[in-house]
């Protein structure tokens, strides 16, 4: 049975008749009462029987009686878990969390997959959920997409009958698996159908909103939709004054970065880094600010400020390598390979790129893949190896193909288009051309073209 479904064995720690009648005669027996003992004075020896069998249940009554004779809790006898166990368990598990963003991952996850089960074994769905979203960040953390995705849906089925805002976290952290797959159409829909059912449903549930909100803006940037990301900006940031959480404060400001650095305002994106930087560093949630210090890279890099650009890269990446965040690591990695062949340095922009495709790919940042690609059929036109140029245009395309990423898509098209020309295949040219125009979006989404301009924010 998978970990995490709906269905569940029973075991003593459910809320039967035989599950009490066994918690009952392993109490009265590890006490050393007899059953007229246990039953005097209000009731009969016979029927602390018939309850131990598992032939009769206690009413509320009985079972005050009996848990006060025990010295239990009622909760401990009639459902198996020990008093205050939610509350307890809850607490380990935000403990738990920390090292994810803080220490390394692995460690993280083992102490979380110890208390998912231990969350199953006394039937605490709600506590095993955010076990579950806390295993899934792991991964993420990790680079195992399949082992998030499975651990997020998990959590998903656990709170199917929970209101929308509990299960939030496990939508969110879906959609980016789906993200990083490159898959930038079902992330937003994923994330839309969420924020358009809280509509829907009156729930205007300020920490729900702001979360779904902060997660769209990055697959609306990389689709070229900078008019919605720019909308979720505003209603994150119109939020977050009704919102407690500083990890989610801050994530919602490293989103709102991401918006306006698509808009090109990089001195409002720097303000909201700031803060994401300063909540994170109280938080110590280092992979995070490793984020951070990646998007100010970006920015440098569209001002002109190559050298700078290449600083906070390389710290991003130093930080994502020593939290073994191997995948967001070779996605920081295409940025500092483009900030490379800008400086003139193609040698060591190729080396860093040809390491880093053999951890990401069509099933593993395709976006990113398809970035990369681009790099080396840049680099390889500027060496002169038309060939080697047209290859990588066209391992790009096949990598984008179906993530929805129209600028870069729009982008590759014109650079493989432009080099068909050259070459004197203008059927071949007008062709690509052709397919570029289909995709509307200006190009530099993922790699550090140029900015857009105009976008309100």
């Amino acid at each position: 049975m998978a970990a995490g479904g709906k269905a569940r064995r029973r075991t003593d720690s459910t809320d039967t008749d035989t599950g009490i009648g066994r918690r009952v005669l392993r109490l009265r027996t590890e006490r050393g009462l007899t059953q007229r003992e246990l039953a005097e004075p209000a009731y009969t020896a016979a029927y602390i029987s018939t309850v131990e069998s598992g032939k009769a249940r206690p009413s509320p009554a009985a079972l005050r009686h009996l848990a006060a004779r025990l010295t239990v809790s009622e909760e401990e006898l009639a459902t198996g878990r020990p008093a205050h166990l939610a509350t307890e368990l809850g607490l380990r598990i935000t403990e738990a969390r920390r090292p994810a963003g803080s220490g390394d991952a692995r460690e993280a996850a083992a102490r979380l997959r110890e208390l998912a089960a231990e969350c199953a074994r006394f039937a605490l769905p709600e506590q095993e959920a955010s076990a579950r979203t806390a295993l899934g960040d792991c991964a993420l953390d990790l680079g195992d997409l399949d082992l998030a995705r499975e651990n997020y849906e998990s959590a998903e089925r656990l709170l199917s009958d929970a209101p929308l805002p509990r299960r939030a976290a496990a939508v969110r952290g879906r959609a980016v698996t789906h993200l990083l797959a490159g898959e930038l159409r079902y992330a937003c829909y994923l994330l839309e159908s969420a924020i358009e059912e809280l509509g829907a449903q009156g729930l205007q549930d300020p920490e729900a909103l702001v979360l779904l909100h902060s997660a769209v803006i990055a697959p609306y940037v990389d689709m070229g939709a900078y008019a919605r990301a720019a909308q979720s900006a505003e209603l994150a940031l119109s939020l977050a004054p009704r919102v407690e959480d500083p990890a989610l404060v801050a994530r919602m400001h490293r989103g709102v970065a991401r918006a306006m650095l698509a808009a090109g305002r990089t001195a409002e994106a720097d303000a909201s880094l700031a803060k994401a930087q300063e909540l994170y560093g109280q938080l110590h949630i280092r992979t995070e600010l490793a984020h951070c210090h990646w998007m100010r890279g970006y920015g440098r890099a569209q001002e002109g400020d190559l050298a700078a650009a290449e600083r906070e890269l390389r710290r991003a990446q130093d930080m994502l390598v020593a939290e073994r965040a191997q995948l967001f690591a070779a996605q920081v990695g295409v940025e500092l390979a483009d900030v490379l062949r800008r400086r003139g340095r193609r040698g060591e922009a190729v080396a860093v790129l040809d390491r880093l495709l053999d951890g990401i790919g069509a099933e593993r940042g395709a976006v990113h893949a398809g970035a990369a690609h681009r790099l080396l059929g840049l680099i390889s036109e500027e060496e002169g190896e038309t060939g080697a140029a047209e290859g990588h245009y066209r391992d790009a395309l096949s990598l984008l193909a179906h993530t929805g990423a129209a600028g870069d898509l729009a982008d590759i098209c014109r650079l493989l288009g432009d080099l068909l020309r050259r070459l004197g295949r203008v059927e071949a040219a007008l062709d690509i051309y052709r397919t570029g125009l289909g995709h509307r979006a200006a190009p530099g989404t993922t790699t550090l073209g140029p900015g857009v301009e105009g976008v309100p924010l």
